[in-house]
């Protein structure tokens, strides 16, 4: 059944998941900090354009957020003109920011006093994942909001799962950075090593990639990085971003990560030689310069 949904943040990310949610036959107004991306998504895509998030949330049954980080996600929100000045009750907000769960839990506890549901609800999968509506979504929050908004969540998702209570969806977020910057260190030094060794590593990776060395990172950035291109995927800055998230959480509950504090110190070094904007398989540049 169709209904009014909000979408505030047309990124690399937010873009193509709205349109996955106008494409599934709802009522999709929008809204972009850089007026002329909402502009280029109503005339590909079926809906309206709103002047400021306010007016984007204003009526709508679910309002979907999906901006760079914390102090985005306090404007869009909390701002003069954010959408909690509008959003009606009964709706159900939801976050696609990967933030921090302190300001997750306290959107929830604001929605709570105010009447409206709110999910903390980071995703993975890329600019791939967002284009082609697979994403993995990490959801905290009430089993009746998310029950209510699930289908929506679904147009642009292959997989969710409520996980627990508000901020629960950003630690798993936190989680799931943690592991991939293992990984893409990992691959980048076997990569550089095969290479020196004289491997042909399209052969190597043909077959260790089927058996326990396997991963999304080999499977998807191998022969990328083989071929020194990093214009593929997740950018070395908000990856950056998003492991001082997880690090500044680790004070907070005690737990350590050594590889992950190294490996942030690494992707420093690519920034340093001027691969901000580089995906995050770039790593195997520093090893090689």
């Amino acid at each position: 059944m169709s209904c009014n949904v909000a979408f505030i943040g047309l990124g690399v990310m937010g873009y193509p998941m709205a349109g996955y949610i106008s494409k599934a036959g709802h009522n999709v107004t929008v809204y972009n900090r850089t007026s002329s991306k909402a502009d280029k998504w109503v005339a590909e895509f079926k809906g309206t354009k709103a002047s400021t998030p306010a007016e984007a949330a204003d009526g709508a049954e679910y309002v979907f957020t999906c901006v760079g980080n914390d102090n985005d996600l306090r404007e869009v929100t909390f701002g003069e003109n954010g959408i909690f000045k509008t959003i009606k009750k009964g709706a159900i907000y939801v976050d696609n920011t990967t933030a921090s769960a302190t300001i997750a839990r306290e959107i929830y506890e604001f929605a709570k006093k105010n009447g409206f549901g709110s999910l903390d609800a980071p995703v993975s999968g890329g600019q791939a994942g967002a284009e082609n509506g697979a994403l993995t979504v990490m959801i905290g929050g009430d089993q009746t909001d998310f029950d209510k908004v699930k289908d929506k969540i679904d147009c642009y998702s292959k997989k969710m799962k409520l996980l627990g209570g508000a901020g629960n969806g950003q630690l798993a977020k936190m989680v799931n950075q943690i592991c991939i910057a293992g990984l893409v260190q990992g691959l980048s030094e076997a990569i550089n090593f095969g290479k020196k060794a004289g491997l042909n590593m399209e052969d190597v990776i043909e077959v260790i990639s089927k058996g326990a060395a396997q991963s999304w990172q080999m499977e998807n950035r191998y022969k990328t990085m083989i071929d020194d291109q990093f214009e593929f995927g997740f950018a070395v800055d908000w990856m950056r971003k998003d492991l001082k998230i997880a690090m500044d959480e680790a004070k907070n509950n005690g737990s350590l990560l050594p590889v992950t504090e190294v490996v942030d110190k690494y992707y420093s070094e690519v920034q340093d030689m001027g691969g901000n904007r580089w995906d995050t398989s770039s790593l195997i540049r520093r090893l090689s310069k």
